[in-house]
This record gives C-alpha cells, structure tokens and sequence, in this order.
C-alpha cells in the first residue's frame, strides 16, 4: 500500500489514542500529546511480560486500537481477544490487526459483560480501564470470577501520596487519624472531569490500588513501572464476590 493511501486510511479513523508503527513512515497518532503512547510505557515493563506466550491465551479488555493486543500476538499468543466499549476504536484496532497481519478478535463489550464471554484466559491485561468506571471495584470482582486463569496485567493513572503503609486488620471506630496518614489507601473521586475528560470518574492513590488488587483476589508479583502490576491470581478473600443487579425485564418483573 502506498505511503500516502495508508495514511488516509488511518486518517479517516481518527482520531486516535493508540500510536501504532503501520509501516510505510505512517504512524496513527504521531503527534500524541503524551508522545509515543503506550510504546514507551510498553517498553518501561516489556521484559516483565513472558516473552514466549506460544500457546497461551489472552484477554485485552479495554483494548483501544490494540496496541497491546498486536504486541501479545508478536510473542506468540494462540487466542488474542480485545474487548472495547467503543466502536471506532474496534474498528482501529480491526484495521491494526489486518495492516500488520496479525489474527486478533474484537468484540464489543465492556468490563462488566466478561462473563458472557464463558472461558479464562491464560493472560489478561487491564491497561488504562480502572480510572474510567464507575464501579472500579466492581470490574476486578468480574474479572477475577469470570475470565482471569493466571496472569493479570494491571495498569491504572494514580495520583496522591506515592507512600504505601502497611493496613492493620481492623481499626478502631475513633481512630480517625488514619485516614489522613499519606499512605492509607484512597480512590479520588472526581465529579466533573479530569483532564478534559469527563469519563474519568475515579482515581487511585498507590496504597489504594495495590489494597483494591488484593482485595479482588490478585497478588501483587511485581511492579515493574510506577502504574504497572503484574499480578497473580489467587483465591479471593472472604467476602470478595461479584454484584449482579438485577435488570427490568417488564411489567415490573426483575
């Protein structure tokens, strides 16, 4: 394909957050303000990721154009599905995947729909999602009963105290004090927008990330990148479950 067709075509789906190398000297977001995003976030935690996933299966959730879901298939993944709410960004990550040659499934679903999906998967990344949902905690729970088998690759935006503390089993009713101490875990709630983006709903400081992944039933292995965990999945604590409210299905029947 011609330079100038290529870069037509990525144009006329735009705009985009994922800067993808299509060959060619053409880029899809080449003047990203955050610079080369997520290659040089990628290139800060790659060597954490295994580097032979030959056989192995793996979830994107949250996909975008599929930056990740391209750089699982380069390392050997059987099964790539990406999964996004968002139906230009499906069709980037479609128009990625043929560009480059690379067999990955897009469906449109969001973290809340994992368990339509009926099977785990070897590896499951959960990159840039939490900072967006209204019910953050709601999506580790799903994830963990639903599809992670073993692997989970976490990344969140985290602001407030970079300070961890460790967390006492229980705190006495009028101990106050410890929800002002810099490395209790928080989430940052944000009513209006952050960023000029008004779907960023919550924000964690990092006690209240790794406190949350523990919580969910994931075990922290290792952070390789200030906002990136690789973590394992474990048995969930005691009283980790996933809510499903029950939906109107008519006459006032639920």
């Amino acid at each position: 394909m011609r330079q100038a067709e290529l870069r037509r075509q990525a144009e006329a789906l735009g705009p985009w957050f994922h800067n993808i190398d299509l060959g060619e000297g053409v880029w899809t977001a080449p003047n990203h303000f955050l610079g080369d995003y997520p290659g040089f976030k990628w290139r800060r935690f790659a060597h954490s990721v295994p580097e032979d996933l030959t056989g192995r299966s793996v979830l994107d959730i949250g996909c975008n154009a599929g930056f990740y879901s391209v750089e699982m298939k380069r390392r050997g993944a059987a099964r790539v599905l990406g999964l996004d709410s968002d139906a230009r960004y499906l069709a980037q990550g479609r128009f990625v995947a043929e560009r480059l040659g690379y067999d990955i499934e897009f469906r449109n679903l969001s973290v809340y729909d994992v368990g339509r999906l009926g099977e785990r998967f070897d590896v499951v990344l959960f990159m840039g999602v939490l900072y967006h949902l209204r019910h953050p905690l709601l999506a580790l729970d799903l994830i963990h009963a639903h599809v992670a088998d073993d692997l989970l690759v976490f990344q969140s935006m985290l602001r407030g105290s970079p300070q961890v503390e460790p967390v006492a089993e229980d705190y006495d009713f009028f101990d106050m004090d410890a929800f002002e101490r810099p490395g209790y875990p928080k989430l940052h709630f944000v009513e209006h927008a952050y960023a000029n983006d008004c779907t960023n709903w919550w924000i964690p400081n990092r006690a209240g990330i790794e406190a949350m992944l523990r919580a969910s039933g994931f075990s922290i292995q290792s952070r390789p990148e200030a906002e990136v965990y690789l973590c394992r999945r474990v048995e969930a604590p005691y009283g980790a479950e996933a809510v499903y409210p029950a939906r109107p299905v008519g006459n006032g029947e639920t």
